[in-house]
């Protein structure tokens, strides 16, 4: 008899907050599709959250996508249901992360070792922001490291030049004028692939006043280690991002787009529901959603959501509240439980009788189905990358508030590059509000952005179907990177 051929085994793990989690599950579910034993890895603090949204079965897995979890590093917190401090886990995990992630490999690796139907891990699908320990961990067991982006080609040209904004002494900030006089209002034109960025444009991560800031030095050293990943994945396709994809490819090697990576997750799943049971979301949805949406008319519903991070003042939640009151537009308003900085919203009780019937509010949702709701006529969004890409494969038009880190720089792809959105100051007025979305869901200004959505929307689904550029190069990255030294 013959020794057993085992399958080759994925072992993934994501920067530990919703949107990166969400998106690096699609990609697993995608390889389990594809034949891999899928291992996902959660950060003990958010497998807690999800165990409490989601029920106590939600992570049991199945005999070939198992979870496992690994501590953060970072101290307990006050509250066991918000989003950790995005800059803190990263310096936390970079620290800390390395040891516990080499003794569960070992573990994995172990049980393999004596259980026929379990392999042993064959490749490592790391978000990119864990590149600091999961690099080394590969080389340590001689095995591909594949980073994956979550953000657009666009923004990994930005993070991969930071050391270069470094060198050239535009960071870090004299001091916090630089903020206020102009500054971030000039333009560089010396990045290859990119003609020209104002640099209020450029990832926020890198603006700071402190010449020793720890954020900024880890996440330097970073991008230069992320050459010696064994491919990259980006969750875009081919037509949106062209000229930035040409680049990159030219830098280095083994550049896979898979994107939209819910569409081709979705296309996949015609025909495999495996995993249909296996989700992400670190709040509890409210599916009354989907029913309040089934009243209304097409193309009538202003969907706002700011994401898992975005946080607001309480006078911006006011100016929001009354901007959508005073549109006279139907409104589908996701307020999270941690959306108000320093204590829970407080909205007026004049907005709320001024609702009516015209508008509801949830504390989050399945937003992927929200969108592709026919009711659903315009996104208020923070401009992250998966609601970037969510709302363009939904050919949803988008108005743009973005709150900080890659959120700007999308905000400009799809308001200058793509034409598809419009953005509103930060400084957001209720008047400003009530007028934007007006021109979106009744002038012609809305009905030309419209159709601009509507093509893209096209350019996404052609790029996953068979034959599309994100579907054949699922395959060839498996092909050819992670399958390359199996016998």
């Amino acid at each position: 008899m013959g020794k057993t051929v085992k399958k080759p085994h994925a072992l993934c793990i994501p920067y530990p907050i919703q949107s990166h989690i969400t998106a690096m599950l699609r990609l697993a579910k995608l390889l389990h599709h594809k034949g891999f034993h899928i291992t996902f890895v959660h950060t003990e603090y958010n497998y807690n959250r999800l165990l409490k949204s989601r029920g106590p079965n939600s992570l049991n897995g199945s005999q070939d996508f198992n979870f496992e979890t690994i501590p953060d590093g970072l101290p307990p917190a006050e509250n066991d249901d918000v989003t950790q401090d995005v800059f803190q886990l990263f310096l936390s995990t970079a620290k800390n992360c390395f040891g516990p992630f080499c003794d569960l490999i070992r573990k994995l690796n172990n049980r393999a070792s004596v259980d026929d139907n379990f392999p042993p891990v064959s490749c490592i699908i790391s978000d990119t922001f864990m590149l600091s320990f999961t690099l080394e961990a590969a080389e340590e067991l001689g095995i591909p490291n594949v980073l994956f982006w979550t953000v657009s080609a666009f923004t990994v040209l930005c993070f991969l030049h930071f050391p270069q904004l470094r060198e050239r002494g535009y960071t870090p900030l004299k001091d916090e004028s630089y903020f206020k006089n102009g500054y971030m209002e000039e333009t560089i034109e010396w990045i290859p692939g990119i003609n020209s960025i104002r640099l209020g444009d450029i990832p926020t991560i890198i603006w700071t006043i402190d010449p020793n800031d720890e954020l900024v030095e880890c996440l330097t050293r970073s991008m230069l280690r992320s050459y010696k990943g064994s491919a990259f994945i980006i969750n875009t396709f081919d037509t949106l991002e062209h000229d930035m994809l040409k680049q990159l490819s030219s830098m280095m090697n083994h550049v896979y787009t898979l994107g939209p990576i819910h569409l081709l997750l979705n296309e996949t799943q015609k025909d495999d529901h495996s995993t249909e049971s296996i989700q992400s979301n670190l709040w509890k949805e409210d599916d009354s959603c989907i029913e309040w949406l089934n009243s209304k008319k097409q193309g009538s519903v202003a969907y706002i959501n700011f994401g898992s991070i975005t946080v607001v003042t309480q006078d911006q939640l006011v100016e929001f509240a009354w901007g959508l009151a005073n549109s006279m537009q139907n409104f589908l308003w996701i307020i999270r439980p941690d959306l108000v900085t320093r204590g829970p919203d407080v909205l007026p009780s004049e907005f709320v009788m001024a609702m009516e019937d015209r508008g509801m509010l949830a504390t989050w949702c399945n937003q992927e189905i929200v969108l592709r709701h026919p009711s659903i006529g315009v996104f208020l969004t923070h401009c992250g990358w998966n609601s970037v890409l969510e709302s363009l494969s939904a050919g949803v038009p988008m108005i743009c508030w973005p709150f900080f880190g890659d959120q700007q720089t999308n905000c400009l792809c799809t308001c200058t590059y793509w034409d598809v959105g419009v953005e509103i100051h930060s400084n957001v007025k209720r008047t400003e509000v009530e007028k934007v979305i007006r021109d979106l869901m009744e002038e012609d200004k809305g009905k030309k952005i419209k159709k601009r959505a509507l093509e893209w929307k096209n350019k996404a689904e052609e790029a996953i179907r068979p034959g599309g550029s994100s579907y054949l190069n699922l395959n060839k990255m498996i092909e050819e990177v992670l399958l390359s030294g199996r016998t």
